[in-house]
């Protein structure tokens, strides 16, 4: 059986009897290989790999570290084919699914090659007389990111791409259930000429986890997952002097107003909900409609539309979604499905235990759409992370947005409406991070930033774009002045 090891100084570690753990092939049930898990001194020495390394690589001018970047970018295109193949075969996600997700990865790496313009701060002349001011953004040293199973190649580049630009080195934790992507994404950085030791890659558990929240040489964390453990990671982090951000989960809601084209909402909520087999943070979940004539036109339309959904093997692109990461969250998914059901809402489409053809022992849950769900139902509460659309009827606009804004979560949110006024009061009341008018997911571009409100997001700023900048350097204020004759002391507060 292949054992998937660590990328620590541009080689790949296997320690003797490291701890070891199966990973799957979700589209068939099959262990595919193992992984090697870090223990602290492996971990350590990703840790001390990056500190050297930092020595040199901060004085690398920002031109230097962008046009690695450009060759990364080139070799992440060129490699597409083969990193969706990695993607599909260990998370289970269509492989056009799989490029799209590259491809979001890529506009990141391409936001970073604009270092030189991003990082080269502020300056004023003459703030007072013959002084001048201005401000240098300094890289941190190393930095961490852990990162969730459901966006292998994405999240990672969400983080590296941006830590290394501004001048820092990385240790890199990927999800231990589908960690081949991340360690290709190492190699074609080595290809494209990061120095040794700048990305180093650990496959782990809490152990790893854990000595990269307390190891004093880290400054800082970023963290994608789940809620409860994004608020450990802040926490521990937090509690150890380290920079953080940590986003959390989301339960995504769609308000569907009586006027919304009903056929662009179906085609639109069928993508948000069930891509990825709901496996994404900013996955739409619950749609909440107005009005009951509205409620019942929406259920009798995605009723139809889901009869032409595929669920099945990543490797055909003629299915919409795939299998689910493991066998226990398949259970957990449909534990929910359960839950709902016993609760008193009514399963409109079952998608428990479908039968996929040739792929029976894989992890499978098909589109399910749940109607007459209620806010205090255990499914409404929880974050499924699967293919299951919940449906809440209310009589107004304001009902909706009470639902929206006093859930825990508040990642991501969006409205179908035809009426401006609709969309502007929505706009300005609701409490989310990421806000769609006709868009179902809003993500944010590359030059943007991506991050959720409430218990979606632990720490101060999000991820990626000006954020990503703002998180992974320091500043540095100088004020300047020469001085040609001889003064007198100043014992009063300097002014202009």
């Amino acid at each position: 059986m292949n054992i998937i090891g660590h990328w620590i100084n541009d080689e790949v570690i296997i320690k003797e009897n490291s701890r070891t753990q199966a990973v799957y092939h979700p589209s068939t049930g099959e262990i595919g290989a193992q992984v090697a898990l870090a223990d602290a001194n492996t971990t350590q020495d990703a840790i001390a790999a990056a500190q050297e390394a930092f020595a040199t690589w901060k004085t690398i001018t920002p031109m230097r570290r962008a046009r690695i970047l450009f060759k990364f970018k080139e070799l992440l295109e060129q490699n597409i084919d083969t990193l969706a193949e990695l993607i599909g075969k260990e998370h289970g996600k269509i492989l056009h699914d799989a490029k799209g997700e590259i491809q979001r990865g890529i506009e990141v790496v391409e936001y970073a090659c604009g270092a030189p313009e991003l990082l080269k701060g502020e300056f004023t002349k003459n703030v007072g007389s013959e002084i001048d001011s201005w401000s240098d953004f300094a890289p941190l040293g190393v930095v961490a990111g852990i990162t969730p199973f459901n966006f292998p190649t994405m999240v990672p580049l969400w983080m590296i791409p941006m830590a290394i630009v501004c001048g820092n080195t990385f240790v890199l934790k990927p999800s231990e259930k589908d960690p081949s992507a991340a360690l290709f994404i190492a190699k074609l950085l080595h290809q494209a000429g990061l120095p040794k030791g700048v990305l180093n890659v650990v496959n782990g558990d809490k152990e790893a986890v854990d000595t990269l929240l307390s190891d004093s040489r880290v400054q800082a964390v970023s963290f994608v997952g789940s809620t409860p453990i994004a608020e450990h990671i802040y926490r521990t982090a937090s509690a150890h002097g380290k920079r953080c951000q940590a986003l959390g989960g989301a339960k995504n809601h769609a308000i569907v107003m009586p006027d919304a084209d009903l056929d662009n909402v179906i085609n639109s909520l069928l993508g948000a909900a069930f891509g990825s087999s709901g496996e994404r943070c900013m996955a739409l979940s619950v749609a909440v409609t107005v009005g009951q004539e509205m409620g019942d036109k929406l259920i009798n339309g995605l009723k139809k539309a889901m009869q032409t959904l595929k669920v099945g093997a990543y490797h055909d692109n003629d299915n919409h979604f795939g299998a689910l990461i493991s066998q226990a969250h398949k259970q957990n998914v449909q534990a929910h499905i359960d839950s709902a059901e016993r609760q008193g809402a009514n399963i409109v489409v079952d998608g428990r235990n479908p039968h996929v053809a040739g792929y029976e022992n894989g992890f499978y849950v098909g589109a399910t759409l749940i109607d007459n769900v209620t806010p205090d139902m255990d499914s409404y509460r929880a974050e499924i992370f699967g293919p299951v659309l919940q449906v809440i009827r209310v009589d107004t606009i304001a009902e909706a947005l009470i639902l929206i804004n006093q859930h825990e979560y508040g990642n991501g949110t969006c409205i179908y409406t035809q009426d401006g006024g609709t969309a502007r009061y929505f706009c300005d009341n609701v409490q989310a991070g990421m806000v769609g008018v006709n868009v179902p997911l809003p993500v944010p571009v590359a030059y943007h930033s991506f991050g959720g409100w409430k218990r979606s997001l632990f720490g101060d700023l999000h991820i990626y774009g000006p954020d990503g900048i703002r998180f992974y350097t320091k500043r540095k204020t100088i004020t300047q002045r020469w001085i040609a004759n001889k003064e007198s002391a100043i014992f009063s507060m300097p002014t202009l």
